[in-house]
């Protein structure tokens, strides 16, 4: 069945094989995170090889996308790799410490004593532990631990509400940068944007290091700062989309603010014709377990109600024991929830204005296709913009963008309820476009009889040229 909402998988030990790879994209793997908070450049050069092998095996582009670590605040190491901390003990976070032991640890981001005061709140490993800041010394932040438990090597800091003053790309990521654009990465995300500085930032480093490869990458800025909520909407300005990091989010928040926000960010994306992915914990049990439990089936069917253009695993298909059952219990959840989507179109469309030609096009091609019933939208595009644009708005009318360049093929890989297909380059438009209903028929995708909404641009090869819309009976001369 035609599914809408695509699947980004996180590749690790437990996925970086030809042969499993292979099968995740059988499964439904759109596009494939590799995450740079592990491994090295050449670690993920050969997975990157290894999922272009993949994707030509199974006949289809999937996507890179090279998710990078940012400044990550953590502890430091302990003498015996761990220690116990008890609620109403005093314990140090000091900057100076080389080796943590059950009375302090060290810190890898050296400044943080500058960014605390005494009162603030300091979230550690995802939330677990919780230490009230009673003082600052020099180098040592001096705490009484509120929350207790269990800390280990390199664990994360979060401070309540926000505020750090790390910067969001950090010497490793511009490295990792250049690594990405060299192993040819579609998308980059960066981690703990706080403002549409730092994206910027971020693509015009990504740009530069693309430029020898013919590169220009699609920018995702993960929300996951308190500071970048008031700060979203120029966020989404300087991204190509975003990403609902409700892990770290969720800790500089508080859990119970995470799924409103979820909805408001999905909602601010498509309404910016920005893509938008959510991730974090989606299918968590399915690390250990086969199936995964009724509340992460409600998680995942949710963020489809609300519109998001992909769900993400991370260690489910890293490190899980069932990453090919998990895309595809994934993939049905997706399936079953759209079905009970409803569509607004018409509403979509009240008090809005569009002052470019091919956006008209692709919303006039929208609404013909919703109000004849159509079977399939088929847009010829160069750059992707049309069927972008297009999927902004619900509907059950599949759309399929058809283009010659393998970039724009890879990046509609995120775009919800678009297919995209290679077309060879043509420059006669009437061959292009028979060519393109071919395409869609011949992969089964509509049959004769089928009504078909076909957009296209002339002159023909010229990035937001699309200026013509068609309605065609398939085995209908026109």
């Amino acid at each position: 069945m035609h599914r809408a909402t695509k699947i980004v998988a996180t590749i690790g030990p437990a996925s970086n094989t030809p042969e499993i790879l292979l099968q995740m994209i059988q499964a439904g793997l759109d596009v494939v995170r590799l995450n740079f908070s592990h491994g090295t450049a050449d670690d993920h050069r050969q997975r990157a090889e290894f999922v272009r092998d993949a994707a030509r095996q199974a006949g289809r582009e999937v996507a890179i996308m090279a998710d990078l670590q940012g400044p990550k605040i953590r502890v430091g190491k302990f003498e015996n790799g761990k220690t116990t901390l008890l609620a109403g003990n005093p314990f140090i976070l000091d900057a100076d410490c080389e080796l943590g032991n059950d009375d302090r640890v060290g810190l890898d981001y050296k400044d943080l004593p500058r960014d605390l005061k005494p009162g603030d709140v300091l979230l550690l490993n995802d939330g677990l532990i919780v230490l009230n800041v009673v003082r600052v010394l020099g180098s040592e932040i001096h705490t009484t631990v509120k929350i207790g438990g269990e800390l280990s090597n390199n664990k994360g800091i979060n401070r309540q509400g926000g505020g750090l003053t790390a910067p969001a790309l950090t010497a490793k990521d511009m490295e990792d940068i250049r690594t990405a654009m060299s192993i040819g990465a579609d998308f980059v995300a960066v981690s703990f944007p706080k403002n549409a500085t730092d994206m910027e930032m971020a693509r015009q480093l990504a740009n530069i290091a693309g430029a020898p490869y013919g590169m220009k990458p699609k920018m995702i800025a993960k929300i996951e700062r308190a500071e970048a909520i008031p700060a979203l909407q120029g966020i989404l300005d300087a991204s190509d989309g975003i990403m609902v990091a409700r892990g770290d989010l969720a800790v500089e928040v508080g859990n119970a603010a995470v799924p409103a926000l979820q909805k408001r960010m999905i909602r601010m994306a498509r309404e910016s014709n920005k893509f938008v992915i959510t991730a974090t914990q989606m299918m968590e049990s399915m690390i250990y377990a086969p199936v995964p439990t009724r509340a992460e089936v409600s998680d995942v069917a949710n963020a489809v109600l609300d519109g998001t253009d992909a769900v993400m695993l991370s260690a489910e298909s890293a490190a899980g024991k069932y990453p090919v059952q998990t895309i595809e219990t994934m993939a049905a959840i997706c399936v079953e929830a759209e079905k009970s989507e409803q569509s607004e179109l018409d509403k979509d469309f009240l008090n809005r204005t569009f002052t470019r030609i091919d956006q008209s096009i692709a919303m006039g091609a929208l609404f013909t296709a919703y109000h004849l019933g159509a079977k399939a939208i088929v847009a010829l595009t160069e750059s992707g913009s049309t069927a972008l644009w297009m999927s902004r708005h619900s509907t059950h009318v599949p759309i399929f963008a058809l283009t010659p360049r393998v970039g724009s093929e890879r990046a509609m890989a995120l775009y919800r309820n678009v297919t995209s297909l290679h077309l060879d380059t043509n420059t006669d438009r009437d061959t292009a476009l028979q060519q393109a209903l071919e395409t869609v028929v011949g992969k089964g995708y509509a049959s004769r009889g089928d009504m078909v909404v076909l957009t296209v641009g002339e002159p023909m090869g010229q990035a937001g040229g699309t200026n013509t819309l068609k309605i065609v009976r398939v085995g209908e001369p026109y």
